[in-house]
């Protein structure tokens, strides 16, 4: 029956007269528990006992266990690395062209200008398209530029900054390291474009570009990397490939999900 309220089975009597023999002999010997602690600390100590006489053994050399010889590894060369990775081309217009068809695939807006001076034409026709009433940027030779000629209050992120008026910002713009034409990535570091808040927070992030930063693939960027930083990276290096986007939930793409919906790059 549905409200049937079903009662536990009880104990055998075996087991009720075990217990109770169990309860006689710790009320008659007052050092059980005792003797049951001991018998844990005993364990305890052996366990240590072992980790300590294991340690006494020396650990082999990487490369030299059970005698044998260390072996010597050879890293890839960027040769090796361009042997798999996809093809690019020689010429700069292949290059850009590259760039601009694998920037298109991953839904960002990539805009190739004739000089410097379009990119504060380029942002104001932005601004006045997204009804921007203020701007998060940092110090640099293009965003000082762009920034004036947009006439709108500016959030430094390279300077003491509260996060929360970054979050309130509808656009952060940064400069970067470099663009790849091979997959369409912006590489960007803490050192390059204002920290590492900028290109995040923002729902749109404006990256401005010289067009001799366009490299060709990624072991140029990371070749770029090394010789631009050295023994001293920046706290964050990305590679900004595409605005961003989750397809987790039933495999359907959304965009903006850990970060900037809308990315745009102006290059000049």
């Amino acid at each position: 029956m549905p409200n049937e309220i079903r009662m536990p089975k009880p104990e055998p009597a075996w087991i009720r007269v075990l217990f109770a023999i169990r309860i006689a002999d710790f009320l008659r010997n007052p050092d059980f528990g005792l003797r049951i602690s001991n018998q844990c600390m005993t364990e305890r100590h052996s366990i240590f006992a072992r980790i300590r006489e294991a340690l006494t053994v020396p650990a082999p050399v990487p490369g030299h266990h059970a005698g044998a010889a260390r072996r010597s590894v050879t890293l890839p060369t960027p040769a090796d690395h361009r042997r798999v990775l996809p093809a690019v081309g020689s010429s700069d217009g292949e290059r850009v062209a590259l760039f601009a068809r694998n920037a298109a695939e991953l839904r960002a807006d990539f805009r190739l200008l004739e000089a410097p001076s379009e990119l504060a034409v380029e942002l104001q026709k932005l601004a006045a398209a997204e009804d921007w009433i203020r701007v998060a940027s940092h110090r640099g030779a293009l965003t000082d530029v762009a920034c004036r000629a947009l006439g709108l209050p500016v959030l430094l992120t390279d300077a003491p900054f509260d996060k929360v008026e970054l979050e309130q910002c509808p656009v952060g713009i940064s400069e970067c390291d470099a663009l790849i034409a091979q997959t369409g990535s912006v590489l960007v570091t803490s050192r390059s474009a204002g920290g590492r808040a900028l290109s995040v927070l923002p729902p749109h992030h404006v990256v401005l570009a010289r067009r001799d930063q366009l490299l060709a693939d990624l072991p140029e960027a990371f070749a770029l990397l090394k010789t631009r930083y050295g023994t001293d990276p920046p706290s964050m290096i990305s590679f900004i490939t595409g605005p961003s986007r989750t397809g987790d939930i039933e495999r359907i793409l959304v965009l903006g999900a850990h970060g900037p919906k809308k990315l745009t790059i102006l290059c000049a």
